[in-house]
């Protein structure tokens, strides 16, 4: 049997890269999933190639009202949300003296506020499903410190933090929240040109000697969000070919 089958989910950032993968991994494991991105035609293409178990709807994720309303497509489309899934995010590098203030405030609300967000959208929806999983998408950057990172950091350190505070808070309703901590992955976020040699040496420091593909995260974020992680909640989970020490 399908490891997701009659399951609800949505999944952010899901044009492209992580999202994406973990949309496609989630339906051939036999989940119904809503997509959102602020990338309209390519949430659209992704979601007709997937087929009748998905739709694309656009989300800011940083603003609390498309949230209602992408809670409310997932229910009118295909019921109770049982997984979330808080994959979007942006990536920011700049030293601490360079970053400004309008640019630091606008990392945290995609990459910060919209976790918090997110989880409080879907709250009513899971418990009427009764229960279920929330895997917030942070980043090796949110368990140990980089260089011209300092936006960046503190966004994916406080989702590792509200991912354990939630796990707490939520246990009773049957609701697990964990957190995925990616290192390298072959997305278009280090696919930048000001990105490549930070990229080169972060692959030459990674033991396993690579940049792994989006699907290598999809492998883990299936099993916490299927029963087969019924009694993992509040852990962080690193994908990073032994990146960090």
């Amino acid at each position: 049997m399908n490891r997701l089958e009659g399951r609800v989910a949505i999944i952010t950032g899901a044009a492209r890269g992580m999202g994406a993968a973990h949309a496609r991994a989630f339906v051939r494991e036999g989940a119904r999933v809503v997509l959102t991105d602020v990338l309209e035609d390519e949430g659209r293409r992704v979601a007709a190639e997937i087929g009748d178990r998905a739709r694309f709807v656009t989300h800011d994720v940083s603003r609390a009202e498309d949230w209602d309303r992408v809670v409310a497509a997932a229910e009118q489309a295909f019921g109770d949300v049982g997984i979330l899934v808080n994959n979007a995010g942006m990536g920011f590098a700049s030293p601490l003296e360079a970053t400004t203030e309008a640019q630091f405030r606008r990392v945290v609300e995609v990459n910060q506020v919209s976790v918090f967000l997110g989880m409080k959208a879907v709250l009513a929806s899971m418990t009427r499903a009764g229960g279920g999983s929330i895997v917030n998408v942070s980043s090796v950057a949110g368990l140990a410190g980089s260089v011209g990172a300092t936006a960046y950091a503190a966004s994916k350190f406080a989702v590792t933090g509200m991912t354990k505070v939630a796990a707490k808070e939520l246990a009773s309703r049957g609701i697990r929240v964990n957190s995925v901590h990616p290192g390298l992955i072959d997305t278009p976020m280090i696919q930048l040109p000001e990105s490549l040699e930070i990229v080169r040496a972060a692959a030459a420091a990674t033991p396993l000697g690579r940049v792994a593909q989006p699907e290598e995260v999809s492998n883990l974020v299936v099993f916490l969000a299927s029963g087969e992680s019924s009694f993992i909640t509040g852990a962080a989970h690193v994908v990073d070919g032994g990146f960090l020490p």
